[in-house]
């Protein structure tokens, strides 16, 4: 079953990249008691997450902030490794979270993951974007196509706050 809006997520734990190695984060630390847009990408790197999707999201972080989200957050079935070395080459300045579910296990519980094995991309997290107020899903997109990203970046999540 795929969410939807009115639905509550999950509960999960992603890794984030530290200091220290990666650490376990639930959705519990992301979500509870705060607004939170969390946006998904097939793959970090690969081009349009890397070249429009995340972007978008990097570029109007300060209008998504200034509607009240106290996190932006990123997600993709990498590793946390990827993913902190795609949060260094993207520079984006400390305004996104980036969440690894190395193992898509969010992506499957939200009915969001797709088998990507015939190009060689194994399991992989649809491209969406969400808006999130203490763990409810307020706002859903999803992209059609996976190498699009017309549905799901800032400037349409902006719109439906």
């Amino acid at each position: 079953m795929t969410i939807k809006v009115g639905d509550m997520l999950p509960s999960a734990t992603f890794r984030v990249a530290t200091a220290d190695g990666p650490v376990p984060k639930s959705t519990d630390e992301i979500f509870k008691n705060k607004k939170v847009v969390l946006f998904a990408v097939p793959g970090a790197f690969t081009p349009t997450c890397h070249k429009n999707h995340l972007p978008s999201f990097i570029a109007r972080a300060d209008e998504i902030f200034a509607k009240g989200v106290s996190t932006i957050a990123v997600t993709a079935v990498n590793d946390p490794f990827v993913m902190e070395a795609w949060e260094k080459a993207s520079n984006a300045g400390g305004k996104i979270v980036f969440l690894s579910d190395g193992n898509g296990d969010f992506a499957k519980e939200i009915g969001l993951s797709f088998d990507g094995s015939a190009a060689g991309l194994g399991l992989r997290s649809k491209r969406y974007s969400m808006l999130v107020d203490d763990g409810e899903v307020l706002v859903m997109n999803v992209e059609d196509v996976p190498s699009k990203a017309d549905k799901t970046n800032a400037d349409v999540l902006l719109t439906q706050f």
